[in-house]
């Protein structure tokens, strides 16, 4: 067997080293790396969007297009999202089958109002509900308010989600157009409260994903009222029918005196309300039915 050199070996060891070594990449210049990488991303998104409105920075080429050409060019670029916009609006409302209410023709005043507003929606998901109003309104003047449409207009895809969540937890008090949120009930004060009655129960949106920040985002945008409100004081003779979720309740007071709480959607929360499929909330309504269920029969 050969015996190998020591320093021999420590010498070939000491170049494997080196050329390891000199293979690998320095962690500070890769890391320097990621953020110019990043910004570079960040800043083609903000031209980008600047673009879609006719803007772009400029650079030797624009030197000589004066700001006349400019402005003309980015008014061209906005009208052409403008009527594709509509187009679009149009193109989902054909696809709607509304259905045939009063012969009434439909206001003027309200469908160039519509236009004006609907040429700026640019996201799909509120341009199928710009649609889904026009088809409605054609078959049924006078469904939907302006004040209406200029709050949906105002309303983000954030804005959209919550309300959509706020309608599926609505209920609907049989015979009345308004929905409402019920989040508890209570007794007013009596001999028996004094007594040791339970004053009454209340349940959390919260956990069902409606937060109180949300509930003032609604009221800020006008389509619920501004404050909690409690109903007129329960008949212990009549049964009140409650749709919840695609569910119908009947609930009847045990007890005088007994009052609902609740958010109430504004005229024009339960124009658009009408919009937003229902989604069932399983989880809601069992937890109202207990938490109910104290100072309720409910069938």
């Amino acid at each position: 067997m050969n015996k190998i050199d020591p320093a021999s070996n420590a010498a070939h060891m000491a170049h494997i080293t080196t050329n390891t070594s000199s293979k690998r990449k320095d962690p500070s210049t890769s890391s320097a790396h990621q953020p110019q990488a990043a910004s570079s991303t960040l800043k083609n998104k903000m031209q980008n969007w600047f673009a879609q409105a006719g803007i772009s920075p400029p650079n030797a080429t624009e030197l000589g297009l004066d700001a006349q050409r400019k402005v003309q060019r980015r008014k061209i670029i906005q009208q052409q999202r403008q009527l594709r916009n509509l187009e679009r609006i149009l193109s989902l409302a054909l696809e709607f089958s509304p259905a045939q209410g009063q012969e009434e023709n439909l206001d003027p005043d309200w469908f160039f109002s519509f236009i004006k507003l609907a040429e700026e929606i640019h996201s799909p998901t509120m341009q199928e509900l710009w649609a889904k109003i026009f088809a409605t309104e054609i078959g049924q003047p006078g469904t939907f308010s302006l004040r209406s449409l200029n709050i949906l207009q105002q309303l983000t895809q954030r804005d959209a989600r919550i309300f959509s969540l706020a309608v599926s937890l609505a209920s609907r008090r049989s015979g009345d157009y308004s929905p409402r949120l019920l989040f508890g009930y209570y007794y007013k004060p009596s001999l028996l409260s004094m007594m040791g009655l339970k004053r009454g129960g209340q349940l959390n949106l919260a956990q069902f994903g409606l937060t109180y920040p949300d509930l003032l985002a609604l009221m800020d945008l006008g389509l619920i009222y501004n404050s909690e409100i409690e109903s007129g004081e329960l008949s212990t003779q009549k049964r009140n029918e409650w749709r919840i979720g695609g569910e119908t309740l009947h609930m009847t007071p045990r007890n005088r005196g007994t009052l609902l709480n609740y958010y109430k959607f504004t005229a024009a929360g339960a124009e658009l309300s009408r919009l937003v499929p229902v989604k069932a909330q399983p989880d809601y309504i069992n937890i109202l039915k207990r938490t109910f269920n104290s100072a309720f029969d409910i069938h």
